[in-house]
């Protein structure tokens, strides 16, 4: 529950380091050399992946841009996730994450759509999702769509976004690369 009680003393959040910048910086190098533009869809990282991939001067070149949707109504109005695929396999699932990519892809001019949909905690979801547990969807115009299933653990909320963050960015490299 969000509070106006609390302070930054008390939420965990992300720190964003070199490490995770320079992961970024690689992706938008790959990206570069193929010469292709991502696009990103983020739920329980929160724009995470878009902030550092567009921490690098030029970035736009390559990084067309992101949808955060953090609920399922705007996974709806802003990706054409049906609601009743929400409703038949969850939230967090494969299906949410692939069709997330998809409409992402749609949305924009990009080659490369990486999502993002997961339990960051500290809490498990509403349908009792465990914290850790995140799909990604990833698809490049042309191929076939896919998903990859992570289960980091209950490491604490930004470790779990961070994590996330560095899969995403894994995934969109491994695509514009022609792997997957």
């Amino acid at each position: 529950m969000v509070s106006s009680e609390i302070t930054s003393d008390e939420v965990d959040f992300v720190r964003i380091d070199k490490g995770l910048i320079n992961k970024a910086i690689e992706v938008l190098d790959t990206l570069k050399k193929r010469g292709l533009k991502a696009v990103t869809a983020e739920s329980c990282t929160g724009g995470l992946i878009a902030t550092v991939l567009s921490e690098a001067p030029g970035a736009a070149e390559h990084f067309e841009g992101a949808f955060v949707v953090y609920t399922p109504d705007q996974k709806y109005f802003a990706l054409k996730v049906p609601p009743a695929m929400i409703d038949k396999y969850g939230i967090v699932s494969a299906e949410v994450a692939v069709a997330m990519a998809e409409g992402a892809l749609e949305g924009s001019r990009a080659d490369i759509a990486v999502s993002v949909t997961g339990v960051a905690g500290p809490e498990p979801d509403k349908q009792g999702t465990p914290v850790g547990l995140v799909y990604f969807g990833c698809v490049r115009r042309g191929k076939p769509s896919f998903h990859r299933k992570k289960e980091f653990g209950d490491l604490g909320r930004s470790a779990v976004r961070y994590s996330a963050a560095e899969e995403a960015l894994a995934l969109i490299q491994g695509c514009a690369a022609g792997r997957d």
